[in-house]
């Protein structure tokens, strides 16, 4: 038995278990009203299956939505399989639960920011928090060097 309570894991484990319930739900039922899912997820976890152009583009990491034309959901309880349209070229992905950075649905305002910090070389402390909307969109400092990937601000996207 350990001497403490892993809430961060217990945490981590709950919401990644959140985002496969909504999921499973857009599987059988679709997207319901106005709801739709930006995903961010890091392109280089081991066991992110997306098209080489793809990870040659983005090479950290993506986001992709989920919204108006999407096919071959398969949820599972490892990670999700999709199929999305970039550009009128449909590309098959598969995003395992463990790689997902953000999940937002910002037609309700809900976002989740996952974040692994290491503690040493063996093992990682992954802490999960419910992020507000504008720390998902918006940079920590607007006077930072340019980043590689694009910032996609959600404001556009609120009614």
């Amino acid at each position: 038995m350990t001497s403490t309570i892993d809430y961060g894991n217990l945490m981590h484990r709950a919401m990644r278990g959140l985002i496969q319930e909504v999921l499973t739900d857009v599987q059988k039922d679709g997207l319901p009203g106005q709801h739709h899912f930006f995903v961010t997820f890091d392109t280089m976890h081991p066991d992110v299956e997306i098209a080489d152009w793809l990870s040659d583009r983005y090479p950290g990491e993506m986001t992709v939505v989920i919204q108006h034309w999407f096919d071959n959901l398969e949820v599972t309880n490892e990670g999700f399989t999709i199929s999305l349209n970039f550009g009128d070229n449909p590309e098959t992905l598969y995003i395992p639960y463990d790689a997902i950075k953000t999940f937002v649905d910002p037609s309700v305002e809900f976002g989740l920011r996952f974040e692994t910090q290491d503690e040493d070389e063996d093992t990682a402390m992954s802490d999960v928090e419910e992020a507000p909307m504008d720390e998902m969109v918006e940079p920590e400092d607007a006077n930072d060097a340019p980043k590689e990937a694009d910032v996609v601000s959600l404001d556009q996207f609120r009614k």
